[in-house]
Protein backbone atom coordinates (compact mmCIF):
# COMPACT_ATOMS: atom_id res chain seq x y z
CA UNK A 1 0.00 0.00 0.00
CA UNK A 2 1.34 3.40 -1.23
CA UNK A 3 2.27 5.83 1.95
CA UNK A 4 -0.29 8.36 1.58
CA UNK A 5 0.44 12.29 2.80
CA UNK A 6 -1.62 14.00 5.63
CA UNK A 7 -3.99 15.17 3.02
CA UNK A 8 -4.63 15.46 -0.55
CA UNK A 9 -3.54 18.50 -2.16
CA UNK A 10 -5.45 18.23 -5.36
CA UNK A 11 -9.13 16.65 -5.73
CA UNK A 12 -12.33 18.20 -7.94
CA UNK A 13 -15.23 16.94 -5.75
CA UNK A 14 -17.22 20.34 -5.43
CA UNK A 15 -20.37 19.39 -7.24
CA UNK A 16 -21.00 21.31 -10.48
CA UNK A 17 -17.67 23.59 -10.71
CA UNK A 18 -15.82 21.77 -13.10
CA UNK A 19 -15.39 18.13 -15.03
CA UNK A 20 -15.39 16.76 -11.66
CA UNK A 21 -18.49 16.05 -9.37
CA UNK A 22 -21.49 16.88 -10.87
CA UNK A 23 -24.29 16.25 -8.00
CA UNK A 24 -23.85 16.49 -4.42
CA UNK A 25 -24.35 12.51 -3.77
CA UNK A 26 -21.39 11.82 -6.00
CA UNK A 27 -19.47 14.91 -3.82
CA UNK A 28 -20.09 13.32 -0.84
CA UNK A 29 -19.24 9.52 -2.12
CA UNK A 30 -16.30 10.76 -3.61
CA UNK A 31 -15.50 12.35 0.10
CA UNK A 32 -16.05 9.01 2.09
CA UNK A 33 -13.58 7.41 -0.55
CA UNK A 34 -11.00 10.22 0.32
CA UNK A 35 -11.53 9.47 4.20
CA UNK A 36 -11.67 5.96 3.83
CA UNK A 37 -7.97 6.04 1.91
CA UNK A 38 -6.72 7.94 5.25
CA UNK A 39 -7.31 11.36 4.01
CA UNK A 40 -8.09 13.72 6.54
CA UNK A 41 -8.13 16.95 4.38
CA UNK A 42 -8.78 17.66 0.78
CA UNK A 43 -7.68 20.82 -1.14
CA UNK A 44 -10.48 21.32 -3.29
CA UNK A 45 -8.64 22.55 -6.23
CA UNK A 46 -11.79 23.71 -9.08
CA UNK A 47 -10.32 24.23 -12.47
CA UNK A 48 -9.78 27.93 -13.30
CA UNK A 49 -10.40 27.83 -17.40
CA UNK A 50 -12.46 29.25 -19.96
CA UNK A 51 -14.99 26.48 -20.02
CA UNK A 52 -15.06 27.18 -15.97
CA UNK A 53 -14.52 30.62 -14.78
CA UNK A 54 -14.13 30.31 -11.57
CA UNK A 55 -13.25 32.64 -9.09
CA UNK A 56 -12.72 32.60 -5.59
CA UNK A 57 -16.58 34.19 -4.73
CA UNK A 58 -17.75 30.87 -6.78
CA UNK A 59 -15.79 28.44 -4.68
CA UNK A 60 -15.61 29.13 -1.53
CA UNK A 61 -19.37 28.60 -0.91
CA UNK A 62 -19.69 26.05 -3.08
CA UNK A 63 -16.84 24.66 -0.39
CA UNK A 64 -18.70 25.38 2.71
CA UNK A 65 -22.02 24.22 1.06
CA UNK A 66 -20.34 20.75 0.47
CA UNK A 67 -18.19 21.31 3.70
CA UNK A 68 -21.51 21.08 5.92
CA UNK A 69 -23.75 18.32 3.59
CA UNK A 70 -20.29 16.66 4.76
CA UNK A 71 -20.67 17.21 8.03
CA UNK A 72 -23.74 16.09 8.24
CA UNK A 73 -23.38 12.82 6.62
CA UNK A 74 -20.41 11.87 9.43
CA UNK A 75 -17.68 12.31 6.91
CA UNK A 76 -14.59 12.46 8.73
CA UNK A 77 -13.05 14.74 5.88
CA UNK A 78 -11.85 18.48 5.93
CA UNK A 79 -11.94 20.77 2.88
CA UNK A 80 -9.91 23.75 2.01
CA UNK A 81 -11.20 25.79 -1.18
CA UNK A 82 -8.39 26.41 -3.62
CA UNK A 83 -8.42 26.56 -7.55
CA UNK A 84 -6.08 24.97 -10.70
CA UNK A 85 -4.85 27.61 -12.63
CA UNK A 86 -3.51 26.54 -16.21
CA UNK A 87 -1.23 29.03 -16.96
CA UNK A 88 -2.12 29.64 -21.00
CA UNK A 89 -2.40 33.29 -21.69
CA UNK A 90 -6.85 32.77 -21.98
CA UNK A 91 -7.24 32.39 -18.29
CA UNK A 92 -3.97 32.91 -16.15
CA UNK A 93 -2.74 36.52 -17.14
CA UNK A 94 -6.71 37.69 -15.62
CA UNK A 95 -6.41 35.63 -12.73
CA UNK A 96 -3.25 37.58 -11.60
CA UNK A 97 -4.59 40.59 -12.76
CA UNK A 98 -7.86 40.55 -11.07
CA UNK A 99 -6.71 38.55 -7.76
CA UNK A 100 -8.35 35.48 -7.87
CA UNK A 101 -5.29 33.55 -6.20
CA UNK A 102 -6.70 31.15 -3.53
CA UNK A 103 -3.89 29.33 -1.79
CA UNK A 104 -3.83 26.74 0.52
CA UNK A 105 -1.42 25.96 3.32
CA UNK A 106 -1.43 30.18 2.93
CA UNK A 107 0.71 30.41 0.12
CA UNK A 108 0.72 27.36 -2.25
CA UNK A 109 -1.50 27.98 -5.49
CA UNK A 110 -1.45 24.73 -7.46
CA UNK A 111 -0.59 25.36 -11.49
CA UNK A 112 -1.04 23.25 -14.48
CA UNK A 113 0.31 23.15 -18.35
CA UNK A 114 -1.49 21.74 -20.97
CA UNK A 115 -1.64 18.45 -21.30
CA UNK A 116 -0.95 17.24 -24.82
CA UNK A 117 -0.72 20.56 -26.67
CA UNK A 118 1.86 22.99 -25.49
CA UNK A 119 1.31 25.34 -28.30
CA UNK A 120 -1.35 26.26 -25.91
CA UNK A 121 1.28 27.97 -23.54
CA UNK A 122 1.71 30.57 -25.92
CA UNK A 123 3.57 33.56 -25.54
CA UNK A 124 3.82 32.41 -21.54
CA UNK A 125 7.19 30.96 -20.05
CA UNK A 126 5.87 28.81 -17.11
CA UNK A 127 9.74 29.22 -15.42
CA UNK A 128 9.07 33.40 -15.29
CA UNK A 129 5.72 32.40 -14.28
CA UNK A 130 6.64 30.74 -11.20
CA UNK A 131 9.72 32.78 -10.24
CA UNK A 132 7.19 35.96 -10.04
CA UNK A 133 4.63 33.83 -8.07
CA UNK A 134 7.71 32.62 -5.72
CA UNK A 135 8.81 36.74 -5.54
CA UNK A 136 5.23 37.47 -4.40
CA UNK A 137 5.33 34.82 -1.79
CA UNK A 138 3.86 31.73 -3.38
CA UNK A 139 4.67 28.11 -3.40
CA UNK A 140 3.79 27.13 -6.87
CA UNK A 141 3.20 23.61 -6.90
CA UNK A 142 3.30 21.92 -10.69
CA UNK A 143 -0.31 19.44 -11.21
CA UNK A 144 1.36 16.24 -12.37
CA UNK A 145 4.22 16.82 -14.36
CA UNK A 146 4.39 13.54 -15.08
CA UNK A 147 1.48 14.00 -17.69
CA UNK A 148 3.59 16.41 -19.86
CA UNK A 149 5.03 14.00 -22.30
CA UNK A 150 5.95 16.99 -24.50
CA UNK A 151 8.50 18.50 -22.01
CA UNK A 152 12.02 17.32 -21.42
CA UNK A 153 13.68 16.87 -18.13
CA UNK A 154 15.49 19.84 -18.89
CA UNK A 155 12.08 21.68 -18.94
CA UNK A 156 11.35 19.49 -15.02
CA UNK A 157 14.61 21.16 -14.23
CA UNK A 158 14.36 24.50 -14.93
CA UNK A 159 10.62 24.97 -13.61
CA UNK A 160 11.77 22.65 -10.15
CA UNK A 161 15.05 25.49 -10.24
CA UNK A 162 12.65 28.79 -10.68
CA UNK A 163 10.55 27.50 -7.38
CA UNK A 164 7.96 25.04 -8.24
CA UNK A 165 6.87 22.07 -6.33
CA UNK A 166 5.79 19.00 -8.10
CA UNK A 167 2.56 17.22 -7.61
CA UNK A 168 2.53 13.69 -8.57
CA UNK A 169 -1.36 12.19 -8.95
CA UNK A 170 -2.12 9.31 -7.03
CA UNK A 171 -1.94 5.86 -9.80
CA UNK A 172 0.01 6.99 -11.82
CA UNK A 173 3.08 5.06 -11.36
CA UNK A 174 0.36 2.25 -11.88
CA UNK A 175 -0.23 3.70 -15.39
CA UNK A 176 -3.79 4.73 -14.93
CA UNK A 177 -2.27 7.52 -17.31
CA UNK A 178 -0.64 5.06 -19.33
CA UNK A 179 2.45 3.53 -19.75
CA UNK A 180 4.51 7.12 -20.48
CA UNK A 181 2.91 9.13 -18.10
CA UNK A 182 3.80 6.10 -15.43
CA UNK A 183 7.46 5.99 -16.87
CA UNK A 184 7.73 9.77 -16.30
CA UNK A 185 6.70 9.61 -12.93
CA UNK A 186 9.18 6.77 -12.12
CA UNK A 187 11.52 9.17 -13.61
CA UNK A 188 10.65 12.17 -11.53
CA UNK A 189 10.10 10.25 -8.20
CA UNK A 190 13.66 8.63 -8.40
CA UNK A 191 15.01 12.21 -9.26
CA UNK A 192 13.44 13.25 -5.94
CA UNK A 193 10.88 15.64 -8.05
CA UNK A 194 8.02 14.96 -6.23
CA UNK A 195 9.61 16.20 -2.63
CA UNK A 196 10.37 20.02 -1.59
CA UNK A 197 11.86 20.91 1.63
CA UNK A 198 10.75 17.73 3.19
CA UNK A 199 7.35 17.92 2.12
CA UNK A 200 5.59 15.32 -0.48
CA UNK A 201 3.41 16.52 -2.97
CA UNK A 202 0.84 13.77 -3.91
CA UNK A 203 -2.97 14.68 -4.66
CA UNK A 204 -5.52 12.40 -6.07
CA UNK A 205 -7.09 14.75 -8.93
CA UNK A 206 -10.12 13.12 -8.27
CA UNK A 207 -12.93 13.68 -10.63
CA UNK A 208 -15.30 10.48 -10.64
CA UNK A 209 -15.66 7.53 -9.32
CA UNK A 210 -13.50 5.69 -12.54
CA UNK A 211 -10.59 7.30 -10.07
CA UNK A 212 -11.82 5.86 -6.79
CA UNK A 213 -11.89 2.63 -8.66
CA UNK A 214 -8.30 2.40 -9.88
CA UNK A 215 -6.95 3.89 -6.24
CA UNK A 216 -8.96 0.85 -4.33
CA UNK A 217 -6.92 -1.49 -6.72
CA UNK A 218 -3.79 0.46 -5.85
CA UNK A 219 -4.22 1.02 -2.09
CA UNK A 220 -5.50 -2.97 -1.88
CA UNK A 221 -8.80 -2.06 -1.15
CA UNK A 222 -10.60 -3.48 -4.30
CA UNK A 223 -13.78 -5.36 -2.96
CA UNK A 224 -13.90 -3.45 0.74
Amino acid sequence: MENLPAYDCHCHILPGLDDGAQTLEEALFLAGKLASYGFRRAVCTSHRTRLYPNTPETVVPACERLQEAIDRAGIQLQLTPSMEYRLIPETWPEARAKGWLLPWEGNHILVELPISNPLKIGNIDPAAEIRALVADGYQPVLAHPERYLWATLDDSRRWRSAGAAFQRNLASLEGFYGPGPAARALQLLDAGFYTLNGTTYLGTDTHNRRYTDAFDAVLGLAGC
